[in-house]
């Protein structure tokens, strides 16, 4: 009897080592796939390689500047605006007029189609976009490649690419202009208005049909050739937003540089920007003129540059933007 109750007991004890041995070895081989697995994709709201510039998690100094709710153009006559913005924008340049907003918008809006604009990022796509200011330390940069090979090439006022190629590249998809630097806009191309005063809105519709106006505050072209089905028009409460938030204040409104590329950041899930700030001497001019009037945009006092060209770095910086300079 006694010897049978030992040999239970030896057979129990058996018992436990082998299933403790087996338990270990499943153990071993669940790490062991664990670790020879791929790592899970992190879910991005664009089909990037790197973050895209939406993603606000990663830099509080972003996100603290950066409103998703923003809507960078007018979609409509129609269109809702904050009254303390809209009362705002109406102060940069007074125009004397006794047309209203909306009376202005509507007859834009005949003339030019409104936009059907799919801003959000999406999985399926990653929009890269060149943003090219007019800076002179494009030349001799030989950026010209590497900002074609963008999806998107933002210029504006009147950027010169014919025979500046090799530093600046040939293609342009968006151009920013108002009535003052109005040039020509290619077939294809989206001619972007920054209007900075309510006479702005009219110019347009006027310079794509009857040509009548021929005065701002200056005498502008009266008429431009653009691709009435690509214009699209920045918002006026986007002004305010960028002065707000991005400038803060300084200067009395948001310089033409400025106020595209933080329209890239909300257009955009990858943005580049090539041809902003000084050139290499220090010098702040066109890159296809002579260097005769260095420095003036600083000395405007209309806008900030300095603090421009600080918030551009720190965009830099917190890895929102590639600058190349």
């Amino acid at each position: 009897m006694l010897m049978r109750r030992k040999l239970c007991a030896v057979v129990l004890f058996a018992a436990i080592v082998i299933l403790m041995l087996a338990s270990q070895t499943i153990q071993r081989r669940h790490l062991l796939s664990l670790s020879l697995a791929p790592p899970l994709s992190r879910a991005t709201p664009c089909g990037c390689a790197d973050p895209c510039v939406s993603e606000l998690g990663a830099s509080r100094w972003f996100g603290e500047r950066f409103d998703p709710q923003q809507q960078p153009v007018l979609l409509s006559s129609s269109s809702n605006m904050d009254g303390e913005a809209l009362r705002w924008w109406l102060g940069l340049q007074r125009s004397n007029d006794e047309q209203t907003l909306e009376e202005v918008m509507s007859k834009m809006f005949r003339v030019i189609s409104p936009p059907t604009l799919d801003l959000r990022p999406r999985p399926s796509r990653c929009r890269s976009c060149a943003v090219v200011g007019n800076s002179g330390n494009l030349r001799h940069s030989r950026h010209g490649g590497l900002i074609d090979s963008h999806s998107s090439v933002i210029r504006m006022n009147k950027a010169v690419t014919r025979g500046f190629e090799e530093d600046v590249g040939n293609r342009t998809t968006h151009h920013f202009l108002y009535p003052e630097s109005a040039v020509d806009v290619g077939r294809g191309v989206s001619l972007v208005l920054l209007p900075f005063k309510l006479r702005d809105l009219e110019w347009l519709t006027s310079a794509l049909s009857t040509g009548q106006v021929k005065m701002t505050y200056m005498r502008v072209r009266d008429r431009v050739q653009a691709d009435k089905d690509k214009v699209l028009v920045v918002n006026p409460v986007f002004f305010k937003y960028v002065h707000d938030r991005w400038t803060e204040h300084h200067g009395r409104y948001p310089s033409t540089g400025m106020l595209a590329l933080v329209f890239a950041l909300h257009t955009c899930d990858q943005v580049s920007v090539f041809g902003y700030g000084a050139d290499q001497q220090g010098n702040w001019h066109h890159y296809w003129e002579e260097n005769r009037y260095a420095g003036a945009f600083r000395k405007t006092g209309v806008h900030n540059a300095d603090f421009e060209t600080q918030i551009i770095q720190r965009l830099a910086k917190e890895g929102k933007i590639s600058l190349h300079l």
